[in-house]
């Protein structure tokens, strides 16, 4: 399962025990493949999703106090 924090980490946690077992922390600058500056922040909305064995998730959210940003982000296995 995974799950976006308003701390700006997206993690992935273990079906069985519930264990965080993968933790990514979105939040500060990030390259984009079309060279527009990007910035990760807090999540909150949207859920993650898995698409063709890439993970998609938006980072950035201002409202009520988050950390703003502008990035949607992609993660694959073998880390393209």
């Amino acid at each position: 399962m995974f799950s976006g924090g308003l701390d700006g980490h997206l993690r992935a946690y273990s079906a069985d025990d519930g264990r965080i077992v993968w933790d990514a922390d979105t939040t500060g600058e990030h390259r984009t493949v079309n060279n527009v500056a990007a910035r990760g922040g807090s999540i909150d909305g949207p859920g993650a999703v898995v698409v063709g064995g890439t993970l998609f998730a938006t980072s950035g959210y201002g409202s009520w106090g988050g950390a703003p940003g502008n990035v949607l982000l992609a993660y694959t296995v073998d880390g393209r």
